[in-house]
Protein backbone atom coordinates (compact mmCIF):
# COMPACT_ATOMS: atom_id res chain seq x y z
CA UNK A 1 0.00 0.00 0.00
CA UNK A 2 1.07 3.45 -0.48
CA UNK A 3 3.01 5.38 2.43
CA UNK A 4 1.33 9.11 1.59
CA UNK A 5 0.33 10.34 4.93
CA UNK A 6 0.80 9.58 8.27
CA UNK A 7 -2.43 7.78 8.48
CA UNK A 8 -1.40 5.30 6.14
CA UNK A 9 2.45 4.83 7.99
CA UNK A 10 0.84 3.60 10.92
CA UNK A 11 -1.78 0.54 9.00
CA UNK A 12 1.47 -0.13 7.22
CA UNK A 13 3.11 -0.53 10.73
CA UNK A 14 0.62 -2.57 12.39
CA UNK A 15 0.47 -4.77 8.88
CA UNK A 16 4.25 -5.45 8.67
CA UNK A 17 4.04 -6.56 12.14
CA UNK A 18 1.06 -8.54 11.60
CA UNK A 19 -0.52 -6.51 14.96
CA UNK A 20 -4.25 -5.23 15.26
CA UNK A 21 -3.29 -4.39 18.97
CA UNK A 22 -0.82 -1.89 18.60
CA UNK A 23 -3.07 1.50 17.74
CA UNK A 24 -2.03 3.42 20.67
CA UNK A 25 1.36 2.80 20.45
CA UNK A 26 2.34 2.89 16.73
CA UNK A 27 2.30 6.84 17.60
CA UNK A 28 5.19 6.59 19.68
CA UNK A 29 7.22 4.51 16.98
CA UNK A 30 7.14 6.85 14.60
CA UNK A 31 8.07 9.68 17.17
CA UNK A 32 11.08 7.67 18.01
CA UNK A 33 11.82 7.29 14.47
CA UNK A 34 11.81 10.71 14.27
CA UNK A 35 14.33 11.73 17.65
CA UNK A 36 16.54 9.48 15.68
CA UNK A 37 16.67 10.55 12.35
CA UNK A 38 17.35 14.34 13.78
CA UNK A 39 20.31 13.03 15.03
CA UNK A 40 21.45 11.07 11.73
CA UNK A 41 20.02 12.65 8.90
CA UNK A 42 21.75 15.78 7.09
CA UNK A 43 19.94 16.79 3.77
CA UNK A 44 19.14 19.83 2.17
CA UNK A 45 15.40 19.79 2.64
CA UNK A 46 16.53 20.32 6.59
CA UNK A 47 18.23 23.61 5.68
CA UNK A 48 17.31 26.80 6.55
CA UNK A 49 18.27 30.57 6.48
CA UNK A 50 17.45 32.81 9.22
CA UNK A 51 18.54 36.67 9.90
CA UNK A 52 19.05 38.23 12.93
CA UNK A 53 20.51 41.33 14.73
CA UNK A 54 23.40 40.99 16.46
CA UNK A 55 23.83 44.09 18.96
CA UNK A 56 24.42 42.11 22.11
CA UNK A 57 26.69 39.35 23.28
CA UNK A 58 24.20 36.42 23.42
CA UNK A 59 21.32 35.94 20.55
CA UNK A 60 18.21 32.75 20.68
CA UNK A 61 18.88 30.19 18.42
CA UNK A 62 16.36 29.68 16.07
CA UNK A 63 13.35 27.33 16.93
CA UNK A 64 13.78 23.61 15.99
CA UNK A 65 17.35 24.44 15.34
CA UNK A 66 19.66 21.23 15.09
CA UNK A 67 23.04 22.56 13.69
CA UNK A 68 25.18 25.35 12.18
CA UNK A 69 26.35 25.56 9.17
CA UNK A 70 27.47 28.95 8.81
CA UNK A 71 27.00 32.34 10.46
CA UNK A 72 28.04 35.80 8.02
CA UNK A 73 27.07 39.22 8.83
CA UNK A 74 25.69 41.59 6.06
CA UNK A 75 28.11 44.07 7.02
CA UNK A 76 31.08 42.47 4.68
CA UNK A 77 29.80 38.81 3.80
CA UNK A 78 32.52 37.81 5.92
CA UNK A 79 32.06 34.39 7.62
CA UNK A 80 31.96 34.31 11.54
CA UNK A 81 33.54 31.32 12.49
CA UNK A 82 32.16 28.80 14.88
CA UNK A 83 34.61 27.75 17.27
CA UNK A 84 34.03 25.91 20.98
CA UNK A 85 33.16 27.60 24.18
CA UNK A 86 36.24 27.19 25.50
CA UNK A 87 38.25 28.95 22.38
CA UNK A 88 35.49 31.92 22.52
CA UNK A 89 35.86 32.14 26.02
CA UNK A 90 39.85 31.75 25.65
CA UNK A 91 39.61 34.64 23.06
CA UNK A 92 37.41 36.38 25.29
CA UNK A 93 39.88 36.96 28.56
CA UNK A 94 43.05 37.32 25.94
CA UNK A 95 41.44 40.43 24.27
CA UNK A 96 39.76 41.80 27.56
CA UNK A 97 36.76 41.32 26.74
CA UNK A 98 36.58 43.89 24.00
CA UNK A 99 34.13 45.09 21.79
CA UNK A 100 33.99 45.43 17.96
CA UNK A 101 32.84 43.50 14.71
CA UNK A 102 31.53 39.78 15.69
CA UNK A 103 34.54 37.34 14.65
CA UNK A 104 33.83 34.28 16.11
CA UNK A 105 30.32 32.59 17.61
CA UNK A 106 30.03 29.30 19.90
CA UNK A 107 26.86 27.76 21.02
CA UNK A 108 26.42 28.19 24.31
CA UNK A 109 22.96 28.10 26.52
CA UNK A 110 20.88 27.70 23.15
CA UNK A 111 22.03 30.93 22.48
CA UNK A 112 24.78 31.95 20.12
CA UNK A 113 27.31 33.56 22.03
CA UNK A 114 29.67 36.08 20.07
CA UNK A 115 33.17 37.83 20.08
CA UNK A 116 33.78 40.68 20.26
CA UNK A 117 30.84 41.83 21.68
CA UNK A 118 29.30 43.49 19.18
CA UNK A 119 29.91 47.66 19.16
CA UNK A 120 26.61 48.30 17.43
CA UNK A 121 23.68 46.32 15.90
CA UNK A 122 25.08 44.07 13.21
CA UNK A 123 22.53 42.15 11.07
CA UNK A 124 23.41 38.80 9.91
CA UNK A 125 22.43 35.45 8.51
CA UNK A 126 23.08 31.85 10.20
CA UNK A 127 22.24 29.10 7.98
CA UNK A 128 21.56 26.16 9.77
CA UNK A 129 19.74 22.59 10.09
CA UNK A 130 16.64 22.43 11.29
CA UNK A 131 14.21 19.46 12.75
CA UNK A 132 12.00 17.44 10.46
CA UNK A 133 8.33 18.50 10.75
CA UNK A 134 6.79 16.11 13.16
CA UNK A 135 3.85 13.56 11.09
CA UNK A 136 0.88 14.68 13.37
CA UNK A 137 -3.03 13.63 12.41
CA UNK A 138 -3.04 17.79 11.46
CA UNK A 139 -0.05 17.87 9.68
CA UNK A 140 0.09 13.99 7.77
CA UNK A 141 2.78 14.45 5.41
CA UNK A 142 6.47 15.83 5.43
CA UNK A 143 9.37 15.78 2.97
CA UNK A 144 10.68 12.77 4.72
CA UNK A 145 7.44 10.54 3.85
CA UNK A 146 7.07 12.20 0.55
CA UNK A 147 10.36 11.41 -0.41
CA UNK A 148 12.08 8.46 1.58
CA UNK A 149 8.75 6.67 2.94
CA UNK A 150 11.43 3.30 3.66
CA UNK A 151 13.20 5.87 6.53
CA UNK A 152 10.06 6.14 7.99
CA UNK A 153 8.88 2.38 8.34
CA UNK A 154 12.09 0.92 8.75
CA UNK A 155 12.75 3.31 11.63
CA UNK A 156 9.28 2.87 13.41
CA UNK A 157 9.82 -1.03 12.76
CA UNK A 158 12.72 -1.07 14.46
CA UNK A 159 11.17 0.87 17.42
CA UNK A 160 8.59 -1.81 17.79
CA UNK A 161 10.72 -4.36 17.99
CA UNK A 162 12.58 -2.98 21.04
CA UNK A 163 8.66 -2.41 22.74
CA UNK A 164 8.04 -6.25 21.44
CA UNK A 165 11.26 -7.62 22.76
CA UNK A 166 11.16 -9.25 19.15
CA UNK A 167 15.19 -10.25 18.91
CA UNK A 168 14.90 -11.92 15.86
CA UNK A 169 13.64 -9.17 13.52
CA UNK A 170 15.63 -6.29 15.32
CA UNK A 171 18.51 -6.82 13.51
CA UNK A 172 17.20 -7.22 10.16
CA UNK A 173 15.18 -3.74 10.61
CA UNK A 174 18.65 -1.96 12.03
CA UNK A 175 20.24 -3.00 9.25
CA UNK A 176 17.03 -1.60 6.24
CA UNK A 177 16.50 1.13 8.93
CA UNK A 178 20.53 2.33 8.75
CA UNK A 179 20.31 1.55 4.56
CA UNK A 180 17.98 3.99 4.71
CA UNK A 181 19.16 6.88 6.51
CA UNK A 182 22.74 6.42 4.39
CA UNK A 183 20.57 6.71 1.45
CA UNK A 184 19.01 10.11 1.86
CA UNK A 185 22.33 11.89 3.25
CA UNK A 186 24.42 9.83 0.05
CA UNK A 187 21.10 11.75 -1.71
CA UNK A 188 21.99 15.33 -0.32
CA UNK A 189 25.50 14.87 -1.31
CA UNK A 190 25.04 13.82 -5.08
CA UNK A 191 22.06 16.54 -5.15
CA UNK A 192 24.71 19.50 -3.72
CA UNK A 193 28.15 18.43 -4.91
CA UNK A 194 26.84 16.14 -8.05
CA UNK A 195 30.09 13.25 -8.95
CA UNK A 196 32.68 16.32 -8.67
CA UNK A 197 33.25 15.28 -4.97
CA UNK A 198 34.38 18.08 -2.33
CA UNK A 199 37.75 20.13 -2.87
CA UNK A 200 39.73 22.29 0.30
CA UNK A 201 39.29 25.71 0.40
CA UNK A 202 41.85 28.07 1.00
CA UNK A 203 41.13 31.00 2.86
CA UNK A 204 42.58 34.22 1.02
CA UNK A 205 41.53 36.68 3.53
Amino acid sequence: MPLSNYSELQTAIANWLNRDDLTSVIPDFISLAEDDMNRTIRHYEMEERSTASFDTRYTLLPTSFLEAVRLHLDADERPVELVTPLALQTYRQKGGDTSGKPRYYAIVGGQIEVWPTPDAAYTGELYYYKEIPSLTSSDPTNWVLNKFSDVYLYGSLLHSSMYLVDDNRITGWSALYQKAVDGINSNNQKAKFGGSGLRMQVNTY
